[in-house]
């Protein structure tokens, strides 16, 4: 299973030729005479359509095989809407990226690559499938499997009940799409808990990983300079620009923090604030509700927020850990109801207050709807600002998720 390399041609094959007769007449095919009439006349050739800039591939209309319908989310580039395929009436997510708001050439090759990178992960479970992708003169349109049970902070508050083997089980879920995606050369760059989805409604219905709008191929030892990502989630490599596929370990670590105890475990009242915390790399075990959390639960978070990359847990080692495992040591009690009380104000927070978490790079950025943020350009202030590091001041923009 190699790495597909970044921007090397299409997402998918074109199309085949057409096997229209007509379309195989050569410059000699006679042409019509005076009194032979059309019905009898070749059936002129369709002109071919043109290739679109995106995708590389001819355009489509997307209209002609689905129903765009009610609008589900929307984001700087565009929207995500439901869609509904015509012939068999299923369901699914459209999201349309308008192709006048991507100004750069990286913002076409981010597009490309995410195209590029779903078709790879096409198959695996427990990650969003890409069910096509189109492209007409104003957008690119990704048509998706719909997502229809919500984020995953949404089990835990509807089940009212939780403890530590449920925060195991969904961290298990969490940590195998991760391992997947590594062992297949992708690095998804923007994991937090509002990128995980469940499939429907029903109580086990499957979780699933979506949004790779920043995500990247990679290859062993490669190293990534673009500083992306959500400002709580962010690992402290990827704020000095030298990093891998470990960062979303350290994401991940962040999210079983989260699942534990309901806050962040590097928090502050602005999103530089929350750099120097994560720079800082000073983890709160002594609060509450800590002093009851399992010391296994606390040796995997601290192994996960390791802030030397090199030492940091693997996802194969986190999935090997005796707390994760299924019937492991994580224990069935029910965790303080303080917890589930902190799980709904933070999701909460994360629904209505985003704009105080969005990083816009002291101005240098767009706003968007998320917190999710691509660092622009910082004064030497504020990168003598961050504790004992150094942080280039040219950050080129780049498109973020929808």
């Amino acid at each position: 299973m190699g790495n597909c390399c970044p921007g090397s041609g299409d997402a998918e094959p074109a199309p085949a030729a057409s096997t229209d007769p007509s379309s195989r007449l050569g410059s000699g095919a006679p042409s019509l005479k005076a009194g032979v009439s059309a019905s009898s006349a070749p059936t002129p050739t369709k002109p071919p359509a043109p290739i679109g800039p995106v995708l590389g591939r001819p355009m489509e209309d997307v209209r002609s095989i689905y129903t765009i319908g009610k609008e589900l989310g929307r984001g700087q580039f565009g929207v995500t809407s439901l869609c509904t395929h015509k012939a068999t009436g299923e369901r699914f997510a459209c999201k349309t990226i308008a192709k006048r708001k991507l100004s750069t050439k990286e913002d076409v090759e981010d597009v490309r690559r995410e195209v590029q990178i779903m078709y790879h992960l096409a198959g695996q479970p427990n990650i969003v499938e890409l069910k096509g992708a189109y492209e007409d003169k104003q957008s690119v349109h990704l048509v998706m499997e719909l997502c229809a049970g919500g984020e995953l902070f949404d089990r835990i508050i509807a089940k009212g009940k939780y403890t530590e083997r449920a925060a195991a089980a969904l961290l298990r879920t969490i940590v195998e799409i991760v391992h997947t995606c590594h062992s297949l050369g992708v690095i998804h760059r923007d994991l937090k808990p509002e990128n995980f989805l469940l499939l429907s409604k029903d109580e086990n219905a499957p979780l699933k990983a979506t949004d790779f709008g920043l995500s990247v191929f990679f290859k062993q030892g490669e190293v990534f300079k673009d500083i992306v990502g959500s400002a709580y989630y962010i690992a402290p490599e990827v704020l000095k620009r030298n990093y891998g596929p470990e960062a979303d370990i350290w994401s991940i670590g962040v999210i079983l923090y989260i699942l534990l105890c309901g806050v962040p475990p590097f928090w502050a009242e602005s999103e530089h604030g929350i750099f120097n915390s994560i720079l800082r790399g000073q983890v709160d075990f002594s609060s509450d509700p800590w002093p009851r959390i399992s010391p296994g639960a606390k040796d995997l978070v601290k192994k996960m927020l390791t802030s030397d990359p090199k030492k940091r847990i693997s996802a194969y080692d986190v999935l090997n850990h005796p707390w994760i495992k299924e019937d492991g040591e994580a224990p069935d009690t029910p965790l303080d109801n303080a917890v589930m009380n902190r799980l709904k104000q933070f999701r909460a927070m994360n629904q209505f207050k985003k704009a105080a978490l969005r990083v816009r790079a002291f101005s240098a950025i767009p706003k968007k709807k998320t917190d999710t943020f691509v660092l622009g350009c910082l004064s030497d202030e504020q990168i003598e600002s961050l504790p004992g590091r150094s942080l280039p001041g040219a950050c080129r923009r780049k498109r973020s998720e929808v």
